[in-house]
């Protein structure tokens, strides 16, 4: 580990990536999640200095030994300075429109996270589901509007964003001719559409380097669909922990098929009898991270620096398997 390091951590919600745009209220509780418990673990962390940037619209965030600048205008300016000024870059946001990627290309070799590359293929659906597949992982079907072939996959689907986060633009439709008149709206260049698999909605939080992957905890999704909607209301990590082993062998099948993966992955999948099928890879924090160190028993910060400077995952044996929920609901 290296000692005086200066860290800007940087969530992209809350530290005014907004700054031109309504900042609604379930993004901002989301990204503050985040923000607390990422600041926490790399604060906790001797020799470790922090700066954060922070929404001005936002409440003033009350804690200790934290450099934050206050934000009201033009971010990209702010952001350069705080890289210029850091030793290393943590950040989190939104794959989606090249948030992360562009964040990831100003920090270059400061950045501890994937590379743009990396982030260029996760943040498209139907990239990503070509990578796996041709690798064997177990992928749920992809297909483009035009691609007649959804039609007889399910009798049920999803319409979805290619390039999106979270549950936006995201709806289930169990009438072919409804999805095609949606998506006609504007959307047919933009979306994807993937059968509805059943099964219980699980994600992994686990670190990756060279291939190789370290699961970290095995999650229950707390999502609600309503009136085709999908609701995202948090997590329960290590809700499914007696799969273990099952979530541990999809981490590593995902890890081989993309090793350009690096540090913090989350990965989005359904489990059913037993099984598990990717939906889709985050090449960043996810929101379950606002639990981990209390679901593992251990600092995921260190574990990340550890892994970013001397190449080590820490014995699975240390973790503990905790169940903690991320409630991100009103």
């Amino acid at each position: 580990m290296v000692s005086n390091l200066k860290v800007f951590v940087c969530e992209f919600i809350t530290g005014g990536g907004l700054y031109n745009a309504p900042l609604p209220d379930s993004l901002a509780r989301e990204g503050q999640a985040m923000l607390e418990a990422m600041l926490h673990d790399i604060g906790a962390i001797p020799g470790v200095s922090l700066t954060t940037t922070r929404d001005i619209r936002l409440p003033v965030l009350e804690m200790a030994g934290i450099e934050v600048i206050q934000v009201a205008g033009d971010i990209d300016q702010c952001w350069t300075q705080c890289i210029d000024e850091a030793d290393l870059v943590w950040a989190v946001a939104p794959e989606s429109g090249g948030e992360l990627q562009r964040l990831a290309s100003m920090a270059q070799h400061k950045w501890l996270g994937c590379s743009p590359e990396a982030i260029r293929l996760a943040t498209s659906k139907s990239a990503t589901a070509h990578r796996l597949r041709a690798h064997g992982v177990p992928t749920v079907a992809t297909f483009f509007p035009d691609d007649n072939g959804w039609i007889g996959a399910s009798e049920k689907w999803v319409a979805k964003p290619d390039d999106g986060v979270g549950c936006g633009d995201m709806r289930i439709f169990d009438d072919a001719e409804l999805l095609k008149e949606w998506l006609n709206d504007g959307r047919t260049d933009t979306h994807v559409i993937q059968p509805w698999l059943p099964g219980e909605a699980t994600s992994l939080s686990m670190l990756c380097r060279d291939g190789i992957a370290q699961l970290l905890s095995c999650n229950r999704q707390l999502i609600e669909t309503c009136q085709g909607e999908f609701h995202y209301r948090g997590s329960r990590l290590n809700d499914f922990s007696a799969h273990w082993d099952v979530f541990q062998a999809l981490a590593s099948q995902v890890a081989a098929a993309m090793p350009e993966l690096y540090g913090y992955v989350g990965v989005d999948a359904m489990l059913h009898q037993g099984q598990l099928t990717v939906l889709e890879v985050n090449p960043r924090l996810t929101t379950s991270y606002a639990g981990l160190r209390q679901a593992i028993g251990l600092n995921p910060a260190e574990l990340l620096l550890d892994l970013h400077y001397n190449g080590r995952f820490v014995e699975t044996g240390l973790f503990q398997r905790n169940i903690v929920e991320v409630n991100v609901d009103d």
